[in-house]
């Protein structure tokens, strides 16, 4: 059971911070890309600049409130950095979609394939590395920090869940950070 449940939380962990690796569905797909709610695919079109730094925002807010919560000790601090840098929101593209749409639109459905498939696997390897660096800084926490990090970035992705009902393109741990305790934009 325990087992289980570690699983439940290292995926969890991993849609719930690959999200943000996430949020740019593939190139000339148009429409919002998961984790945009109502009106963010227009956004982010309209005034890219301000979209990604309202997002950046947003994930600082979210990493602050989760390192207050963990009360951390000085001799965490270095893990704690680590792990904050490899939750970083990758930088997006700021191409055109009508653009990258009529760039899709001259390839051979082969290199579509290929082209989607080289998209996937890059977002698979960075999710692979938040994993990773999710596990090495889960295991320098104590229990009682453990159990504050499992309750906190849970309701984060299970109110991202709940924010992507209903909505376009949403799945597991998108939106995040709508959760308790955590601040709202």
């Amino acid at each position: 059971m325990k087992h289980a449940h570690k699983n439940l939380l290292i995926a969890s962990l991993i849609a719930l911070f690959g999200a943000t690796a996430q949020a740019q569905g593939p190139a000339g797909m148009g429409g919002p890309g998961p984790g945009m709610g109502p009106g963010m695919g227009r956004m982010a079109q309209a005034d890219p600049a301000r979209f990604e730094a309202q997002r950046a925002a947003r994930h600082d807010q979210l990493m602050a409130t989760l390192k207050t919560k963990l009360q951390l000790t000085p001799a965490q601090e270095s893990a704690w950095t680590t792990f904050a840098a490899a939750m970083q929101p990758p930088a997006r593209p700021m191409a055109d979609p009508v653009q990258q749409r009529a760039e899709m639109a001259k390839l051979t459905t082969p290199e579509r394939i290929d082209r989607m498939r080289a998209f996937q696997a890059a977002r698979n390897e960075a999710m692979t590395r938040r994993g990773d660096a999710t596990k090495a800084f889960y295991a320098v926490l104590s229990p009682e920090q453990q159990k504050t990090f499992d309750t906190e970035t849970l309701a984060m992705m299970r109110n991202g869940m709940q924010a992507g009902r209903g909505g376009r393109g949403q799945g597991p741990g998108m939106g995040m950070g709508y959760g308790p305790g955590a601040p709202r934009n």
